[in-house]
């Protein structure tokens, strides 16, 4: 897969966004507009983490395939493969679901 030749540095987080629903469950198509932003993610690939001011490597709070709440709004586009991903600071994920 793409994100396996994409190492995130340091305490950044690639994820992979939940596709937008496009019917509701009437059965009425949504256009584009109308869409929300999806804010699921599903985490694909974490840096080692960071260290801090004595030296000591802190690690990423979340794993590869856990499911996270992102902010509304930014993170990286990264386009890899043809398929749309996105770069977070582990610090700007909100949360992560657990089961």
């Amino acid at each position: 897969m793409a994100f396996r030749k994409f190492l995130p540095l340091f305490d950044r987080v690639l994820v992979q966004r939940l596709v937008a629903e496009t019917v509701t469950k009437g059965g009425i198509m949504l256009p584009e507009k109308a869409q929300g932003k999806v804010l699921q993610a599903t985490v694909v690939a974490v840096g080692p983490g960071t260290t801090d001011k004595s030296g000591d490597l802190q690690p990423v709070s979340v794993k590869v395939g856990e499911m996270v709440l992102l902010p509304e709004y930014g993170g990286t586009k990264v386009i890899l493969e043809d398929k749309d991903y996105f770069l977070f600071r582990d610090g700007d994920i909100l949360g992560k679901y657990v089961e």
